[in-house]
């Protein structure tokens, strides 16, 4: 049985698989709000409630050094080698959270993807992987010839970009409210949408009708803007989602031109999958392609949305078996295939 893990600043997603002809088989998950314990090895011994595991591997947000990892939105330091020895587990790995989301994506189905653009799907290459949630994660997915090689990247903490008058306004205020530089997390993310909103109100003076303002403070406000944003209910909403989406493209095009990624750029993240229908309509691919000179190399790259909640949890289990088989020289998920 192997360990999956998705650790964030504001939850801990767990997962157990096992294999079953050479493929990963879902056993169980548990989401746990972080905040609620001390440590990500309380959370895991409950979890597993006495039950054994042959490896485990945590997806976490932020650079790891030599198995070694301190968070930055939560007072918790993580080192592979203690948690396996106070977890009694051979092999602990803790990866970079999108370099797990990487290694995720060989794992898809095809009806765990949609594809938003179909571009040249005959080119081989390099790929990008951007994912917007809690904050905006970015990584790298580098062909050597045989295979896709995930490597992390903090790319989602580059400085941001304005490209026209209302986001060079939007970067002003959002300069003032946090007192200096702004990345582009600060927009393209689950704060970054009610940044957006905040700014339509404050600075451009957009409606915020009585009925939106008491939803917005006694619920959670970026729920509240997607849903009324996709319902067309409210034009302070529709106006936000449609700045955060732009925005979102703009910053994949980026990436894909950093990366070369003419094998695909893929959008994962807990905010695509529910904004989908407001990413088909076009403003995402706008903003995507829109680079000038190199614009057409953007529309020849495919764009794929990950549908799949647990393409993490996938990956971390994946780079489990495969670096647990590396150092015992037993594969697991080999031993599962029946020849």
């Amino acid at each position: 049985m192997i360990l999956a893990g998705d650790v964030g600043g504001t939850k801990v997603h767990l997962a157990l698989y096992d294999f079953k002809e050479g493929k990963l088989e879902y056993a169980r998950d548990e989401r746990y709000p972080a905040k609620d314990y001390a440590g990500l090895e309380e959370i895991v011994k409950k979890f597993l409630g006495g039950a054994k595991v042959d490896a485990a591997c945590f997806g976490v947000p932020g650079p790891v050094r030599n198995g070694r990892l301190r968070l930055t939105n939560l007072p918790w330091t993580l080192d592979s080698r203690e948690l396996s020895t106070s977890l009694g587990i051979t092999h602990v790995f803790l990866i970079n959270d999108l370099e797990a989301n990487g290694y995720g994506v060989a794992e898809l189905a095809p009806d765990q993807i949609f594809t938003l653009a179909e571009g040249d799907a005959s080119q081989v290459g390099n790929r990008a992987l951007i994912a917007a949630g809690t904050g905006l994660g970015e990584g790298l997915l580098i062909w050597n010839g045989h295979g896709h090689v995930p490597y992390p990247s903090e790319g989602g903490h580059s400085d941001y970009a304005p490209r026209n008058e209302d986001e060079i306004d939007l970067l002003r205020f959002l300069k003032q409210k946090y007192d200096g530089r702004i990345s582009f997390e600060r927009v393209v993310s689950g704060m970054g949408l009610t940044n957006v909103y905040d700014f339509l109100s404050e600075v451009r003076g957009v409606e915020v009708p009585k009925w939106l303002g008491v939803r917005m403070a006694a619920e959670d406000p970026n729920a509240v803007i997607t849903e009324c944003a996709l319902a067309a209910k409210s034009e302070i909403c529709e106006k936000a989602l449609n700045m955060f989406v732009s925005a979102y493209g703009a910053e994949a095009g980026n990436l894909a031109l950093k990366v070369l990624s003419v094998g695909g750029v893929y959008v994962g993240g807990g905010i695509a999958p529910r904004i989908l229908e407001k990413l088909k309509d076009g403003t995402f691919m706008k903003a995507f392609t829109d680079k000038g000179r190199l614009s057409q190399l953007l529309i020849n790259m495919p764009v794929r949305i990950i549908l799949e909640s647990r393409a993490a949890l996938l990956g971390a289990a994946s780079y489990a078996e495969a670096r647990a088989a590396e150092i015992s020289g037993v594969s697991v998920r080999a031993a599962s295939i029946h020849i």
